[in-house]
Formats: C-alpha cells, sequence, structure tokens
C-alpha cells in the first residue's frame, strides 16, 4: 500500500521576502517530499503566508496600505523563489483567508467546550506614547531566566524560555522607546497546564515522533522547580484590538494571537488544496494511513511540539505524526544578519546565474537528521560543486557518450560484459540503503554514498579505457560494452540523485530519451536502447561569480547612447554559466570542398581531436576558396546539436565575423586561432 502524506513546512511571515534560511528550510523538505513521490506515495506538500499579527499591521501603516494589499505585494513575489529552486508546494495559501477562519474558530469553539479556554483580567502593557497595547514582540527587555538584554516578550533567543512580557526585567517599547505602564485587560487562555494536556503531550513528546535532542529539550519544560515555579504554563491566546487577525467568537475587540491561527494555516491549505481538487478532506484527515509531517526550525520547537498538538488533540483532530526539526543557516560560521551583510540573497544566486541544483546538492550534502546548524562557505561551494558534480558525477556521461554516437550511432548494447554486470549489480545493491538514507532525512550520508559510487564508475571507466579501445581494431565489443555499462551506471547515479537535483536529472532523462525517473528505474536496465546526442549538462563553477553573493550588486545607470557595434545591438546579457554551456574548440580544416547544388555553402572537414573528423557545412563559399582554406585553424561549436541539411548532416558550426547590413559593408572573416594551438583545444 502507498503511503499518504500531509506534509508542511512553517509559514513564513509576511513581512518580507523569502531569506535564504527559508530556501534551505523549503529544499530539505522538498527533497524528502520528492523522494516519497518517486516512491509511489500520495503526498501532499503544503505551506502559506502567515499573514496576520501587530507587526504586519504596523508595517502596512508604515507604507500607507491596508494590512492585506501589504501582504499581498509580498506573496505576488514568492513563486519567483519557489520555481527558481525547484520547490514543489502543491499548494500555497494565506492564513488571512476564509478557510484559516472558520477553521480557527471551530477549534477555538472546540476547546472552549472542553474546558480547555479560561478567561482573566490580566495587566498588559500600554504604550502611552503610541497609545496601544503593546505586541510581546514589541516589548523588549532582560530575560527573567538567563539575564540576556535586548530579549522579546514571549522568548528568550538566548536560552529558550518562554515567558509573560510582564516578567521582563527593565522592559520598554520597541516601537517608542517609551517606558511601558500596565493596565488591566481581558484575556482569553488555552489551559496548557491542564492535567489532562500534560499527560497527554508528556506522552506524545516521548514516544518517538520528535529526534531525540528534541524530545531531551521538551522534557525540561515539563520540570517544576523547587519554588513550584516552571512547568507548562497557560498560553494567552488573545489580543486587544487594534490587531489585524482573526476574532474570537462572542468577543467582540478580541482577536486570535496570530500563533494561534497560523499553525492552522497548514490545515487552511490543505483545505483550499482539496476544494480544487474536489476531494474530501475530511475523509483524507480521517484516514488513519495518513501521515502529518511538519519540518520547523528550532527556534519554533515550543509552538510545534507543545500548543499545535494540544491545540488538534482536544478539538477533536488529527495529530501530527512528526515534527523533523533543523538547525540555521550560517555563512562562513557566522549567523546571518542584514545589518552586517552576512547574508545570501536567493534572487542574487539566481540572478548570477548559479545553477539551483549546485545549491540543493550543497545543502543536501550537509543536513542530517540532527538539529545541527548548516554553514556555507564561498570555498566549500566551489569545491564541492566542481568536485563531485563536474569532476565525479556528469564526468561519466561526457566521457563515453562520443563514442556511442559515433560508432554505434547511439544505440546502448545490451551485452556489458563480467566487469560490466558487476559494476551494474554493485551499484544496484546499494539502491535500499540511499533510500534508508533519504527516508531518514541523512541527506549528506546519502551524497557521500552515491559520489562512493560514482568513484566506481570512474574507475570502471579508467581500467577499461574506452578512448584507447576505439583505437584497437577488432574491438568494438569491448568498446560498445564498457561505454554502455558508463551510460547504464550514470543513468542509476541520475535516478539515486533525482530529489537533490530536480532540473538536471530532467535534463538526463531526456538525453536519455526515457521518461521521469522513478525509484524503481535504479534496479532495472535499459538494455539495447537508442539514447540522444549528449548536450552539455553542468558546468564548472567559479570562484569569482559564488563571490559576488556577498557583495551588494551593482546600481544600474542610464547609459549614454552609443553607436550599435557590428551595425547591430549587443544581444541580452548571459550568464558565466550559460556562455561555459557552449563548447567552443580549435579545429584544423583537414579539407573543403564546394556542395552541388548550392552557390554558399562549403562543406569542411574538420579535425577537433577526437577518432574521427567531423563534417561541417559553412556559408562561406561566396568569401573563401576550397583551397585556401585547407590547414588553417578556426573555431568552432563543438556541442551544437547535429543539423540535418539536404547535402548531408552538418556536426556542428565554425565561427565568423560579419557586419549586420553586409550590403553596404561587405565580407564574412573567418575567425583563426593564434599559432601554437593545436586541434581539439578549448577556448575559455
Amino acid at each position: 500500500m502507498s503511503r499518504k502524506l500531509f506534509v508542511t513546512t512553517a509559514l513564513p511571515y509576511a513581512n518580507a521576502p523569502f531569506h535564504i534560511g527559508h530556501m534551505m528550510e523549503y529544499i530539505q523538505a522538498d527533497i524528502w517530499v520528492r523522494f516519497q513521490r518517486m516512491g509511489g506515495a500520495e503526498v501532499n506538500f503544503v505551506c502559506a503566508d502567515d499573514a496576520h499579527g501587530a507587526p504586519i499591521m504596523i508595517a502596512a501603516e508604515a507604507a500607507g496600505q491596508t494590512p492585506q494589499e501589504f501582504v499581498a505585494g509580498i506573496a505576488g513575489g514568492r513563486q519567483q523563489y519557489l520555481d527558481g529552486f525547484s520547490i514543489s508546494f502543491d499548494n500555497w495559501h494565506s492564513t488571512d483567508s476564509q478557510e484559516n477562519t472558520e477553521l480557527a474558530q471551530s477549534i477555538y469553539t472546540a476547546l472552549k467546550d472542553a474546558g480547555f479556554i479560561d478567561v482573566r483580567s490580566v495587566e498588559q502593557f500600554f504604550d502611552p506614547v503610541k497609545s496601544m497595547f503593546l505586541p510581546d514582540r514589541y516589548i523588549k527587555g532582560t530575560c527573567p531566566r538567563c539575564g540576556t538584554p535586548d530579549q522579546y516578550g514571549d522568548s528568550c533567543e538566548n536560552c529558550g524560555a518562554v515567558y509573560a512580557p510582564t516578567d521582563l526585567k527593565d522592559p520598554y517599547s520597541a516601537l517608542s522607546g517609551a517606558t511601558p505602564e500596565l493596565r488591566s485587560s481581558e484575556h482569553f487562555f488555552f489551559r496548557l497546564s491542564d492535567p489532562r494536556c500534560v499527560e497527554f503531550l508528556q506522552s506524545w513528546t516521548q514516544d518517538g515522533k520528535l529526534q531525540p535532542e528534541v524530545a531531551n529539550k521538551v522534557r525540561e519544560w515539563f520540570v517544576t522547580d523547587p519554588d513550584g515555579s516552571g512547568g507548562l504554563t497557560d498560553w494567552d491566546i488573545s489580543r486587544d484590538a487594534p490587531y489585524f487577525g482573526i476574532e474570537i467568537p462572542g468577543a467582540p475587540g478580541k482577536y486570535f494571537y496570530v500563533w494561534l491561527d497560523a499553525p492552522i494555516g497548514y490545515l487552511a491549505s490543505l483545505v483550499n488544496l482539496f476544494g480544487k481538487q474536489g476531494r474530501d478532506v475530511q475523509a483524507f484527515l480521517a484516514d488513519p494511513e495518513v501521515e502529518q509531517i511538519h519540518f520547523i526550525g528550532k527556534d519554533i520547537i515550543y509552538f510545534h511540539t507543545l500548543f499545535w498538538p494540544a491545540m488538534l488533540h482536544f478539538s477533536g483532530r488529527k495529530i501530527p505524526n512528526n515534527v523533523f526539526v533543523h538547525g540555521f543557516l550560517t555563512v562562513s560560521e557566522e549567523k546571518m544578519s542584514k545589518s552586517r551583510g552576512t547574508g545570501i540573497k536567493p534572487l542574487r544566486y539566481l540572478e548570477l546565474g548559479l545553477n539551483p541544483d549546485w545549491l540543493r546538492y550543497y545543502l543536501a550534502a550537509k543536513l542530517n537528521a540532527h538539529v545541527e546548524d548548516v554553514d556555507f562557505t564561498a570555498e566549500d561551494f566551489v569545491t564541492r560543486v566542481n568536485a563531485d558534480l563536474v569532476g565525479k558525477y556528469v564526468n561519466i556521461a561526457s566521457r563515453v557518450s562520443g563514442f556511442l554516437a559515433k560508432r554505434f550511432d547511439g544505440r546502448l548494447s545490451a551485452e556489458l560484459g563480467a566487469d560490466g554486470e558487476a559494476l551494474i549489480a554493485a551499484l544496484q545493491a546499494r539502491v535500499p540503503v540511499v533510500a534508508e538514507l533519504y527516508e531518514t532525512r541523512e541527506f549528506g550520508k546519502a551524497v557521500r554514498e552515491i559520489m562512493a559510487l560514482a568513484d566506481q564508475v570512474n574507475g570502471y571507466i579508467e581500467s577499461h579505457k574506452p578512448w584507447e579501445l576505439a583505437k584497437v581494431d577488432g574491438a568494438e565489443a569491448q568498446l560498445h560494452a564498457a561505454c554502455s555499462t558508463g551510460i547504464e551506471a550514470f543513468r542509476i547515479l541520475s535516478v539515486l540523485l533525482t530529489p537533490i537535483m530536480p532540473r538536471t536529472a530532467a535534463a538526463v532523462a531526456d538525453f536519455l530519451q526515457v521518461a521521469p525517473f522513478t525509484w524503481g528505474d535504479a534496479n532495472t536496465r535499459l538494455g539495447e536502447h537508442s539514447i540522444g546526442r549528449y548536450q552539455h549538462l553542468m558546468a564548472r563553477v567559479e570562484t569569482e561569480v559564488v563571490e559576488q553573493l556577498f557583495e551588494a550588486p551593482p546600481i544600474a545607470i542610464e547609459p549614454e547612447p552609443v553607436p550599435e557595434p557590428g551595425g547591430e545591438p549587443v544581444a541580452e546579457e548571459i550568464s558565466i554559466e550559460q556562455f561555459a554551456a557552449v563548447d567552443l574548440r580549435v579545429a584544423r580544416i583537414v579539407s573543403a570542398e564546394t556542395v552541388d547544388g548550392s552557390t554558399k555553402l562549403l562543406r569542411l572537414v574538420l579535425d577537433v581531436g577526437e577518432p574521427q573528423p567531423r563534417t561541417v557545412f559553412s556559408g562561406i563559399a561566396a568569401i573563401y576558396s576550397p583551397s585556401d582554406l585547407v590547414g588553417r585553424m578556426t573555431v568552432m561549436v563543438a556541442n551544437l546539436a547535429p543539423r540535418k541539411m539536404r547535402f548531408g548532416t552538418s556536426e556542428g558550426m565554425v565561427l565568423a565575423a560579419a557586419h549586420a547590413d553586409t550590403a553596404t559593408e561587405p565580407g564574412i572573416f573567418l575567425l583563426e586561432a593564434d599559432s601554437g594551438a593545436t586541434a581539439g583545444m578549448r577556448v575559455r
């Protein structure tokens, strides 16, 4: 029976664009989700904007917008991040929605009916300058537990303690700087200290649903100190108007605290998705086979391991099967900071033309099932991408595909020989190991396992030396078997890497002329199968480009009008990666001849340092005589797809310069390599 999964990531607060920390969490969850889908699981992967709360209300006021307008502006920029890094959410919604309003009010009513809601008059901080009760996050002071200054009014970032704002020492308003005044207000509380809650949560948090280190941390929150303090305390779930949020039923001027309705946004997004699909969401959630999985950061453990499961359980709803917690992303071992400029902007990464699969792979190589911080350094990123992805993985296909195309018309052999069969068997024997590592979120170990397999494949190619077999008469069968084994192995590695590098996997499937990969494909063989012509899959990453991630992008200045070079405008800007994908090679013209039936074309035979010369048709017959070209060194595009023409197949393109207006500026000028260059050298 295939698994049924309801998977979420933490909802981003809708007051700013995504940062790289968001992308790390989404990539981690997306890798796990893609692996599950490849295995045939039904996955409902959802998220939403956390759209309520005083910070958004205050930011919207400062921007001269309504809260809804402000949130819409932030939400409108989300998709470019998600698409850019191949995050495969099935639905993206908002907590400021009808579904979330109905769910929040319904859950609250159920909790109230079950006796878990108290109403109490409390003293609350009031800002005399702003004339409003202060939200917890706008009260700062010294932590009452560890003494760390400048902590927020609801929790300490240093020790993780959760407390009431009135517990802070030396409090002040983060909005005006004024010392807040205590005033009475009627508030609503969820009775987290109720013995029923304590008993349930002690069991739920310690029965394997959490990572061991998380369960140990949560256990501390149940401990009561000798003086009677500590232990679980009731949770203030209400805020006074003015507030942007969901009104509490039967309580005019009172709103749900944003942390009550935010996690309910997970359910609201699922309801919204099922509504679009015409499915019964209640039947889905009532199915005991359905697994509810949450991926979150370590800074919001308290809300997701205490309040959230308790709210669900005591309102009669399905509780999470697992809450998977990860650490923070640091840059060169520094916590990301806007003021210090130590963050990485995801859109800047994409603007620089850096391959999104590179970042997915790099993060995967560092992620594990524990709550550990992940550090990004430019040098390590460049080394890992170039050594693993280019030097080990992509290198396999580039080393053998050319021989298959030229000597065997792109067709694989089913006969791999004893060594080939042994290699494929060795790779497939490790597929269950990699699967278990994906399942348990040990992505770093999975990457190391896959790269160890890639080393085996490269070792096989080195030992069989297809470039030497190609020169030996009577070694066709051995050459065919060696190259076919290389492609079969490359396909298996590509299947194993698909959850991490979906774009690359799609390009590989296209090259191999097969359907999108499933996990089961790792245990199959292509056999006698025709593949496409190999196209450059991945270029090396350059340190200079990665370092630009940490530099402010240049300010755009409107240029003065200048004459168009060569009579035509410069083409659109491309990235260094796009340029590197064009394989330019020095070529020696072995022979040249006119083409019957054409006054423009010459048939050139070119030596590009390969076992067999290439034929290229070039439209230079009006300028060059064939006899003048023989022996000259020129430059050609070596990885251009072959083009079938009326006169034959052209296997590349030689480069020449010409003015845009050849009527007034006649002439075509073949590019030449300087003396000393030899056939096959790459132009960089």
